[in-house]
């Protein structure tokens, strides 16, 4: 099975259906076994614009949890997002970035990443990426496994060579009730098992829509939001958004949205195709 790539404008959370790109879905055992074919480019890190720390968005304005410790956490800016719980491989080739491994080794193997682009520089919420499996290259490059851990937010950027290092306060989702963050939890499960049957019958994969299997495997509602927003790949400004929430119940109410848009998107498209066979081929 497979979910597609969603792609909101950046105005709204609608589709942009021209640009889709159908993942693996490889393991119907683990919520987290809708996997994305990352572009090589993106994997192995190659950006010719060097992220410029003067451009990193730092809002004293903005709140940090009440009796939040700052910590220092050497950062990795990256054109990505990553959630809490999710998977990230990297390789590790530019300078600089190795020396901040050679530092992690001897530390608690941990960094923060935070998304950056061209058009909006830096941002100052991201999520912390420890490092589950190494290998180190003979030519001092690394390989690494990372997995997706809590989020922080910038408070102030300690230094900036060789690599950057922020002081970070970390966020935690606000508490809501139970009940109606359950029932969205629950909704936006339902909607993604929609798209993910729709995707398959649009992909030729089989007439016959299969049943999809429980996608949240007993996940609380604030780890499967995540879960949900890390499925969003080729949309790192929506990702982005969704990750600085503070609100599970707003974040699944923002996925919902979406995955809904989506869904209409399919739904027309399996339409057109079944008017037009020939049309989709």
């Amino acid at each position: 099975m497979a979910l597609p790539q969603f792609l909101p404008s950046p105005s709204s959370s609608t589709l942009t259906p021209k640009h889709h790109l159908i993942p693996n879905y490889t393991n119907p055992t683990s919520p987290k076994s809708i996997s994305f074919t990352t572009p090589s480019r993106i994997l192995r890190r190659q950006r010719s614009r060097k992220p410029n720390p003067h451009h990193l968005r730092c809002s004293a304005s903005k709140k940090t949890p009440q009796n939040a410790a700052a910590e220092e956490l050497p950062l990795f800016p990256l054109p990505l997002v990553l959630f809490p719980g999710a998977i990230l491989p990297l390789q590790i080739f530019e300078f600089r970035y190795r020396i901040m491994m050679h530092t992690l080794l001897h530390t608690d193997l941990r960094f923060g990443v935070v998304y950056s682009d061209s058009a909006t520089g830096t941002a100052d919420v991201g999520c912390v990426a420890e490092v589950v499996k190494h290998e180190r290259l003979g030519d001092d490059r690394f390989f690494l496994i990372c997995k997706g851990q809590e989020r922080f937010r910038v408070t102030k950027l300690a230094r900036t060579k060789p690599y950057l290092v922020a002081d970070v306060a970390w966020l935690e989702d606000r508490p809501g009730e139970q009940d109606d963050v359950e029932a969205l939890a629950a909704e936006v499960e339902m909607y993604m098992k929609d798209v993910i049957r729709l995707s398959n019958r649009l992909n030729g994969k089989g007439k016959a829509e299969k049943e999809v299997g429980d996608l949240r495997r007993n996940q609380y509602p604030t780890p499967f939001s995540f879960f949900v927003g890390s499925t969003f790949e080729g949309a790192p400004r929506e990702q982005q958004a969704l990750l600085e929430l503070e609100d599970t119940a707003v974040r699944l109410k923002r996925e919902k949205e979406t995955l809904r848009n989506t869904l209409n998107y399919l739904t027309a498209a399996s339409a057109v195709k079944d008017v037009f066979p020939s049309s989709s081929s």
